[in-house]
This record gives C-alpha cells, sequence and structure tokens, in this order.
C-alpha cells in the first residue's frame, strides 16, 4: 500500500519540525507531504494531524477552519487538557493522545486515516513530555505544559482565562506558570511576556 500522506499543522515551526522528525523513519507507512501554520493545505492530503501546542480548547477557530477548508481527515493530537470532546465539537475526525511512542503514533495515524477507529489509546504511564517533540523553551528547560502555558501569557490571557478555556483548574495553571518563571528567572508577567517574545513563543 501507498504511505498516508500526512500534513503537519500547528502555529509554531519548531513544534512541526519535531513531529516531522518524530514521523521520518517511519515514511513507509505516513510520509508527511506538508508542514504549515495555514488552515489550508496546498497538497493533496489523506490526513491532518493537528498538533494543538498553543491552542485553547474552548475557542479554537483555526481547528473550524482547518475542518471546513480541506476534505482530509482532521486529527487532533493533544495532551488531555485538549479533550477528545472539545476536539470532535470542533469537526476534527480523531483524536490522538500525545505521550505515545512514535511507533504507536504511526499505528494510530494509518488507523484513523483507515476509519479503524476515532481515538488513539492514552499513553501508558508517561508523563506529559515523554514522547513529544521538541517546543519552544525546552533548550531553557521548560516543560512542554509550562512552555504552553507561557504562549497563552504572551498572548495576553489572563490565568482565569487559561484556566477557563483550557479546562484547567486555576491552581493547575498557578503552578505551570510559577515553575516555568522560576525556570527562565522571571518574577513578573511584563517580565514573562518580554522574555517569551524574544524567546520563539511569537506563533508563525
Amino acid at each position: 500500500m501507498n504511505p498516508i500522506r500526512v500534513a503537519l499543522s500547528n502555529d509554531y515551526h519548531v513544534v512541526l519540525a519535531g513531529v516531522a522528525t518524530v514521523l521520518a523513519p517511519y515514511s513507509d507507512e505516513v510520509e508527511v507531504v506538508e508542514i504549515t501554520s495555514e488552515p489550508t493545505m496546498s497538497e493533496p492530503v489523506d490526513v491532518i494531524l493537528y498538533d494543538t501546542f498553543g491552542r485553547l480548547p474552548a475557542e479554537d477557530e483555526k481547528l473550524e477552519r482547518i475542518v471546513a477548508e480541506n476534505s482530509a481527515r482532521v486529527v487532533v493530537y493533544s495532551w488531555d487538557a485538549y479533550p477528545p470532546d472539545a476536539a470532535r465539537e470542533h469537526g476534527a475526525a480523531g483524536y490522538i493522545h500525545k505521550g505515545l511512542p512514535p511507533e504507536e503514533l504511526v499505528t494510530a495515524i494509518v488507523a484513523i486515516a483507515h476509519g479503524d477507529y476515532t481515538e488513539s489509546a492514552p499513553a501508558e504511564d508517561a508523563g506529559e513530555d515523554a514522547g513529544m517533540p521538541t517546543w519552544p523553551g525546552q533548550e531553557f528547560g521548560l516543560t512542554a505544559r509550562e512552555s504552553e502555558m507561557l504562549t497563552f501569557i504572551a498572548r495576553g490571557l489572563t490565568n482565569e482565562q487559561i484556566a477557563a478555556r483550557a479546562f484547567l483548574s486555576i491552581n493547575t495553571v498557578k503552578t505551570y506558570i510559577r515553575t516555568g518563571y522560576r525556570r527562565i528567572g522571571v518574577r513578573t508577567r511584563a517580565q514573562a511576556v518580554r522574555w517569551a517574545l524574544m524567546n520563539g513563543f511569537e506563533p508563525d
């Protein structure tokens, strides 16, 4: 069989490059033919793998546009903070849990492309960063979740807005932000925004 043609979609090139690197050894099963931050694909593909890094599930107009403007199956690739129900409400045809090892990620993409199922199994005994591609701020020691909180802060969201829109508790949001601040050596929100914009947290 021909490999499944896949487009990768996210707002951050570093995230897309990381996912592409993870999938590269499996080109006989999944062929990455496009990497884009745009909602409309320029290449005919079977699956659009939509990485939700930096996106909020409660108001994801971009995902809705991707679904509306393309004929391919749109598959959300995310943590539980962007739950499968939210992905389905926005029109996604499938959902893959982050944290799966690469071979299981590839298996899930192929299965969803063939209509065998719509949601992968959750990753077993894996931390939120296990098996994950590169994200902005990783080189500074930020975890993926801490990094994601910084993207929301850089976009001007308050802690309360992040909590409500990401379906997280306010205490969880504050914990990620506090540990993230400590890792990058800032104390105030203004300092965090300035640091973020200087270190790759501006979306493509």
